[in-house]
């Protein structure tokens, strides 16, 4: 889940004042700017609970979960704050700690007013635990919370691919794009659903609309391969593989095992064959 520290910035407060050039640094994507402007605060005041929040946030944007967790904690216990019991989740979560990020998340949707980040951290939580009963019930209370909130919706389509219920992923998905119709997540998520119901028509502009964003994503060239092979579109369709085999050799090889394996197309004898084939066609 990505963390967000737009929401930290309070409209009203002083350019000048560190805690707002801090959030500042966060909102710009500069979190080690953000880390050294709270480590000079905490050294005046080491249990500034506004400097500890903003401190723990800008580890997490650097991947440092583990250092994260301590003044996350601290935070924590000073504001009673759903946001800083979320971001000491992810925290814990990321560290391999999923019991404790649970304990925490559950805290947090307990309070007022309602945060609906906790909700969309917990149904992903429970989700990667396979716990996808209980995950579903977070993100629909999340939804009735914030239900323009598109993550929830995306989220929930996910599980529904999971479970191997595609015609409920594709109304999560449906609803997220309404929101953010160029959300990558949202139109991979449809793709997929209609792939694996076997519309691959509509499965093929989703994949097209998602790499239109993300050109460079191998899978979804050879999922997108795969769908105009299924619609009888071989030129095009072998084109997305050798698309997807450019780069270097972990791709090319993963792109020449999956048109090996195609259900159509040509048929190869030999992998050799498979490979000349990949290198294109004869002059």
């Amino acid at each position: 889940m990505p963390i967000g520290p737009g929401h930290l910035r309070a409209p009203d407060a002083d350019p000048g004042d560190p805690l707002y050039r801090a959030r500042s640094a966060l909102d710009s994507q500069r979190p080690r700017e953000a880390q050294l402007i709270c480590e000079e605060l905490l050294r005046a005041d080491p249990r500034h609970a506004q400097a500890l929040r903003i401190f723990g946030c800008a580890l997490l944007m650097q991947g440092r979960s583990q250092d994260a967790i301590a003044p996350l904690e601290t935070a924590a216990r000073e504001l009673r704050d759903p946001e800083v019991d979320t971001l000491l989740a992810i925290a814990l979560r990321q560290a391999g700690r999923q019991e404790d990020a649970l304990s925490r998340l559950k805290r947090a949707i307990k309070r007022q007013p309602p945060y609906a980040t906790a909700f969309h951290e917990l149904g992903y939580l429970l989700s990667s635990l396979r716990r996808y009963d209980e995950a579903v019930e977070a993100l629909r209370r999340g939804l009735e919370i914030a239900p323009m909130m598109p993550e929830l919706s995306i989220q929930l389509g996910y599980i529904s691919l999971q479970r191997r219920n595609s015609a409920d992923a594709k109304l999560a998905f449906v609803r997220a794009l309404e929101i953010t119709p160029t959300s990558p997540d949202a139109l991979l998520g449809m793709a997929r659903a209609h792939q694996e119901l076997g519309e691959n028509t509509q499965a093929a502009d989703y994949f097209r609309r998602y790499l239109r964003a993300k050109p460079d994503e191998l899978a979804t060239w050879l999922n997108l391969g795969h769908c105009l092979l299924e619609l009888g579109q071989r030129d095009a369709g072998y084109d997305c593989f050798r698309t997807a085999g450019r780069g270097d050799q972990k791709r090319y090889g993963n792109a020449l095992t999956s048109l090996a394996s195609a259900g159509r197309g040509r048929f190869w004898l030999r992998p050799s064959a498979a490979e000349r084939f990949m290198r294109g066609p004869k002059n």
